[in-house]
């Protein structure tokens, strides 16, 4: 590793903390940065994850180039395969302590949060072999029908497949989610925490862009960035508004389905942002956990008889996930638990899915 790329690494790594996570800083120094060439931008990028995967194992006490460097050989040896380190280390050193509590800790877990994350693409229904073979350097898997693994290096927003709205940047386990919604054309949806859009798209593509999907989010500028997206994509058949996630939804509208990603922890995504191992506690478990709640809770009446409520998190915890799923079925009335396919009693693993860890329940509101 250079100094260049050390140095580099080395001011993201400064800078980063709870309220500046260190992927958006990432982002921020390559683009302001034009001397960086796409090659730099890649190593320094693996630089700072690998930091932040083996930092359990780093030792304060060392200037942080040394340390950066240290990291960087962990991580070649641990993708060698060469036994450097133990089992017991491993479960000892690759999360915080606290995690244990929260959930069962399992090496395949472990190994998994180690290794470099896919880079997943969701294709537009009909086009995942034209997409393949514009990009190159693409891996077909049996399902979902639209994904692709991308393993080279371009700059996928800059391809014409991207401009022109026939792929999205999207994890293989968050397209689960949609195909578990199972939305149909004409139905009317709600999207409850709808971000910046990836879901809602999806929910689109599979409605054939057809019906009504009501997308809110208690963000306006997370909304007018689902606008852009939609509009390059091509999705029409939606519509935003602002939701806090309170008691009053945001229109009187009943749905065929609601679709609730709900804020999270975002433990599933420690493999690809390790940084957010460091940042993330007990505390913001605890907190989280009252708010999917009371989402679940303050959505579900918009439900039609008969009506499908989705209740995902991109999170592990037994508390984000198999409790707010107990605790809402205790409190609330008339809704019949379904089995979530394909799921591991809700879960998917990332050692054993590709893609982010995720939980997913599904109910039907009785009629």
């Amino acid at each position: 590793m250079n100094r260049r790329i050390s140095f580099l690494a080395g001011e993201v790594i400064r800078q980063a903390d709870r309220d500046r996570p260190a992927d958006a800083l990432l982002r921020q120094v390559i683009r302001e940065d034009r001397r960086i060439t796409p090659d730099q931008a890649r190593e320094i990028s693996e630089a700072v994850f690998a930091f932040y995967r083996w930092r359990g194992w780093l030792s304060e006490d060392y200037p942080l180039a040394q340390q950066i460097v240290y990291a960087a050989k962990l991580q070649a040896d641990f993708l060698s395969g060469e036994r450097v380190l133990s089992d017991e280390n491993l479960s000892r050193r690759t999360v915080p302590e606290w995690v244990g509590k929260e959930l069962k800790v399992t090496l395949p877990w472990l190994k998994a949060l180690q290794s470099p994350s896919k880079l997943w693409l969701r294709c537009r229904p009909g086009t995942r072999e034209a997409v393949a073979e514009e990009l190159g350097n693409c891996e077909r898997v049996p399902e979902p029908a639209d994904a692709l693994v991308y393993t080279g290096s371009k700059d996928l927003f800059q391809t014409s497949g991207f401009r022109g709205g026939r792929f999205e940047l999207q994890d293989v386990n968050s397209q689960r989610v949609g195909f578990t919604a199972n939305p149909q054309p004409g139905e009317t949806w709600w999207d409850a925490c709808a971000g910046e859009g990836g879901k809602t798209m999806h929910l689109s593509d599979l409605m054939q862009n057809k019906g009504l999907i009501w997308a809110s989010d208690r963000a306006e500028w997370r909304l007018k960035k689902l606008k852009q997206r939609a509009s390059r994509a091509g999705v029409f058949n939606y519509r935003t508004v602002p939701w806090d996630g309170g008691e009053r939804p945001p229109t009187k509208t009943r749905f065929d389905g609601i679709l609730i990603d709900a804020p999270c922890t975002g433990m599933g995504t420690w493999q690809r942002n390790p940084h957010a191992r460091w940042t993330t506690t007990v505390e913001d478990v605890a907190e989280l956990a009252t708010a999917q709640l009371a989402l679940l809770m303050h959505a579900a009446p918009s439900l039609k008889p008969g009506g499908r409520l989705v209740y995902a998190v991109c999170t592990l915890t037994r508390r984000e996930t198999v409790d707010v799923a107990s605790r809402f079925e205790r409190h609330a009335e008339g809704f019949e638990r379904l089995v979530a396919s394909g799921t591991d009693k809700g879960y998917l693993w990332p050692q054993n899915t590709g893609g982010n860890g995720m939980f997913i329940a599904v109910w039907r509101k009785k009629a």
